[in-house]
Parts: structure tokens; C-alpha cells; sequence
């Protein structure tokens, strides 16, 4: 078994738990199971008249919940396809979580201000990626912010930093200390005390390399959802996946529905992963200008045909703020949006708007 990159949360209460942003619900017919990310395409009789087989695997990975569903005309390769899917991403999760003292990550930490890391390929891409995003939203997006400790928003066992650890290290978290060397592959944390937190940016490259694995087995015809970012792959002879919007004001509604093919899905919120402790209500994604959860949006979705365009999008803006965060968005290709802003007012981008067809609420 692997750590995920947030802290381990026991399969009976990722049952209960009501999953970020966007949830499958099918390509030929809508079939959301509960709160799980569902994974039904349609009735089992005409998927089997087609000729087609699906297989669907939910273990918890990341903090979260991670559902795969594959289907394929032949049926042998389904079950090795999610497990292979499922081990490359456990292995990933390992090398890049906050909470585990083995990882990669943490051992960036315990050198800082001492000598660079030798990393990998896959985790200096999640850097490049991380500092991209933060010179892009001027610091709104900064993988350091892991300085402040260690938070858990399991609502039944919440733990934070308390005020006066925020207080003191909160002048060290700056991203512009964490230098890269892709040449070399190390990575370096200038100061002492600084450390990585890349559950921001690192789950959905992880979750493209379970998809990545699939492909590699023979599988054309998938789909990979992690706490609502919904990745997926589509046969030329199936139907798209639907792929439910869910609404950051009341995350029992969802406010509509988009035909995905083959890309990316994803959302921040403020709803999913939080608890509240003396009366104050704190969720995952936090500011690092203040060492605390935003104020900014409640919600933020993005739809790409790739991860490189919208991976760490999302918390950029919800920690900007949703007029800076149009502005960022203005200036990158290749994304539609949708924002919840605090007050409740929705702003779609007009190709969210054409792409999101209605849910028949009950």
C-alpha cells in the first residue's frame, strides 16, 4: 500500500464523503451512484449486445477517492489494465506526499538550506509545473506553502497548524526559493525550515499516468476520476462520457452536464474537504499570502483537452479571486471556465456555456 498525498483516509468514510466538483455520470444514460464518482454507461444489457465489457475499481489514493472505469471488447484485459493503472499511480502518490516521511518531497525538506535532491523526471515535471503556475498567478499558487505544517480535513479527525506556527514560518513560504535544475534533476529548497506541498499540482499528473497505463494495456475506452477531476480516454465507436457538474453552493445539485471525450475536467472548491474547529469553518485550499484557507471563490471548474493546461489552475484562482482570475484565464489557451464566486454569482466562459447541457434536478 502507498500514502497518499493527503493524509490516509479509511475507505468507510470516502464512502460517505461527498466528492469535489464533478461527478461521471455515464455516456448513454445518467446513472450517478451516490455521492460516488459513478461510472455507468449506460444498461450492462446493451453494453453487452455491443460487445463491449466494462470494469470498474475504487480504491482510496491522494486524500481522496480514486474510480476507474474501462470498458474494452476484450474483457481479459480489463482487470490487469486497473490494476497496473492503480500501481503506477500509488507509486507517484509515494514519491510526492506532503505526509509521508519517506517521499521524495520530504526529503526536499529535510535538506533545505543544506544541499539539492536528485529527483525523477515525473516529480520535475510536477515542479516545473508548480513554479510555472506560480510565476503565471503571482505567487497566488506556491508549492512551499507546506512550510505551515501539516493540515488534515478528514472532518473526523481534523488537525492544523496552530496560529502562532502559521505566524512564524508564514514569511518562508516563497516559491521563489525553490530552485530547479532539470539539467542536473535536483530540486532545492533555499532555506531552512521551508517544505514542498504539491497536492495542489500533483494530482492530476498522477492521475493522467493512471490513464497513461491504461492506454498502455490496450485500453482505449476509459475513465479516472480523483475527488471530481475527471479524466478520460473515448473509442472512436463509443459515445463520450457525461460528466456531471456539481454546484459549490449546494453540492447535492448538480448544475449540468458536459460530453467528454477525450481530456480533462476539473474542479477546486471550498465544499469538499473541510472542518470546523472553534466555530470557524476551514476547507484544503489555502492562501499563501495568509497561511489559511481562501476567501476568494467557492468553487472554480476547468474543461482542457489536456492536464499541462489547467493543472493548478483552479487553486490559483481561487486564491486570486475570481476578477483576477478571469484575467489569468484570458490569457491561457485552450480553457473554458466556471466560477461560483462568494456571493453565489456563476461566470462561465461562452465555451463552458455551449459545452454544459442541463441536469433535470428532482
Amino acid at each position: 500500500m502507498s500514502a497518499p498525498l493527503g493524509p490516509r483516509v479509511p475507505a468507510a468514510r470516502l464512502a460517505r464523503r461527498r466528492l469535489l466538483g464533478a461527478a461521471a455520470l455515464g455516456a448513454t444514460g445518467l446513472g450517478a451512484a451516490g455521492w460516488l464518482v459513478a461510472a455507468a454507461t449506460g444498461p450492462r444489457q446493451g453494453l453487452a449486445a455491443s460487445g463491449w465489457q466494462r470494469h470498474r475499481e475504487a480504491r482510496p489514493l491522494m486524500g481522496t477517492q480514486v474510480d476507474i472505469v474501462a470498458e474494452s471488447p476484450q474483457a481479459a484485459r480489463l482487470a490487469p489494465a486497473l490494476a497496473a493503472a492503480f500501481e503506477r499511480m500509488a507509486g507517484l502518490a509515494a514519491q510526492m506526499s506532503h505526509y509521508r516521511d519517506d517521499s521524495l518531497v520530504a526529503a526536499i525538506g529535510r535538506e533545505a538550506g543544506v544541499r539539492p535532491v536528485a529527483v525523477p523526471g515525473t516529480l520535475m515535471a510536477v515542479l516545473q509545473a508548480a513554479q510555472d503556475i506560480a510565476r503565471r498567478s503571482g505567487g497566488a499558487f506556491d508549492a512551499t506553502i507546506g512550510t505551515l505544517g501539516r493540515w488534515q480535513f478528514d472532518a473526523l479527525a481534523p488537525q492544523r497548524p496552530d496560529d502562532a506556527t502559521i505566524a512564524e514560518r508564514l514569511h518562508v513560504v516563497d516559491w521563489h526559493a525553490l530552485a530547479l535544475d532539470p539539467a542536473r534533476g535536483t530540486a532545492y529548497l533555499a532555506r531552512p525550515q521551508m517544505r514542498l506541498d504539491l497536492g495542489g499540482i500533483a494530482k492530476l499528473p498522477i492521475l493522467a499516468a493512471g490513464l497513461q497505463a491504461l492506454r498502455e494495456h490496450g485500453i482505449d475506452h476509459a475513465l479516472v476520476n480523483g475527488g471530481g477531476d475527471v479524466l478520460t480516454l473515448c473509442h472512436d465507436d463509443r459515445p463520450a462520457w457525461r460528466v456531471g457538474v456539481r454546484d459549490p453552493r449546494d453540492p447535492a445539485r448538480v448544475l449540468g452536464v458536459v460530453a467528454l471525450r477525450q481530456g480533462v475536467l476539473a474542479s477546486s472548491g471550498d465544499y469538499e474537504r473541510s472542518f470546523v474547529q472553534a466555530g470557524r469553518r476551514f476547507h484544503h485550499v489555502l492562501d499563501p499570502a495568509t497561511g489559511y484557507p481562501t476567501e476568494g471563490p467557492r468553487g472554480v471548474t476547468l474543461l482542457a483537452d489536456d492536464v499541462a493546461a489547467v493543472n493548478g489552475l483552479g487553486a490559483a484562482i481561487m486564491v486570486m479571486g475570481a476578477d483576477s482570475g478571469r484575467s489569468l484565464l484570458a490569457g491561457t489557451q485552450g480553457v473554458e471556465a466556471l466560477i461560483v464566486e462568494r456571493d453565489g454569482a456563476l461566470w462561465q466562459s461562452p465555451g463552458m456555456a455551449g459545452r454544459i447541457a442541463p441536469w433535470p434536478q428532482a
